[in-house]
Order: structure tokens, then sequence, then C-alpha cells
């Protein structure tokens, strides 16, 4: 699924070719784009292999950001799939292919630190923040304050 088909609003239409606008679209995507669009997308790696799809996205309410995409990976049919919190910077928009690209292998991501649905970890926790980020090579928001 992709942004698009999610967009209830109307948010991501064309424009008509004439509109004052150097982009072809309307509306604030895709530099800005409404978060329960993003619900559902799928995220692939740089090979091109799926890699599952977005479940929740996490605000950080303190500092007014996105945190992480939380994505559902392996299984089958919803059976023995996990979660696994995805820092927002780790991932990359595709606006061709409708997808968001996260840079790492099916086995690393299997690897990991991932969660079950009915055992979130505390997000707010600088010691797991530091442990995703370390993960993931990005760079938590608390170093930017």
């Amino acid at each position: 699924m992709n942004y698009e088909t999610r967009d209830s609003f109307g948010m991501y239409k064309s424009l008509q070719p004439s509109a004052p606008h150097n982009s072809n679209e309307t509306g604030p995507g895709p530099s800005l784009m409404g978060a329960e669009t993003l619900i559902g997308n799928d995220v692939y790696n740089k090979q091109a292999e799926k890699l599952g799809d977005i479940k929740e996205i996490m605000l950080d309410m303190r500092h007014g950001r996105v945190s992480y995409a939380v994505l559902e990976f392996g299984g089958f049919l919803g059976m023995g799939t996990s979660l696994f919190a995805v820092p927002w910077n780790a991932l990359t928009l595709d606006t061709t292919k409708k997808c968001f690209v996260l840079d790492a292998s099916k086995d690393r991501l299997k690897q990991a630190p991932g969660f079950e649905k009915d055992q979130w970890p505390d997000m707010a926790d600088p010691i797991w923040e530091k442990s995703i980020h370390d993960y993931y090579g990005t760079t938590p928001h608390s170093t930017y304050v």
C-alpha cells in the first residue's frame, strides 16, 4: 500500500500543467505529508526486497518531531511477526515507487532489536533510544537539543 491510495483528503492529486507550482503536485506532499497516509506504507531495502510495512508513527511530543516508524516484519499472514522501531531518519521516501527505503538487508533487520505487539519498549528511555540509533547508524533527536 502507499500514501496515494490512503489519501482520503486528496492531498496528493496532480495539478493541471498550468498550475503555479514548480512541481506537478498540489497539497503538502511529498515534502510535508499526512501521518495517516503513511501508516501501511511498504518498506523495501536497497535490494528491492520488501521488509514489511509501517504500522505506527511515533512522535516525540517533547520536541515536536517524528522519532520512529514502527515496522512489522517477518511471519506469515500476521503470525510470527515482530515489530521494529526504525528511526525516522533511517528511512527514505521513494516518490517514484511510492514506498519507503531502509538501507538494511532482511538478515540485518531480523537481528535488529524488536518487540512483540503486546510488549512495547519505553521509547523515551535514553538508553533504549541510543541502542536503536546505534544499530541503524543514525543520530537521536536528543543530540540536537
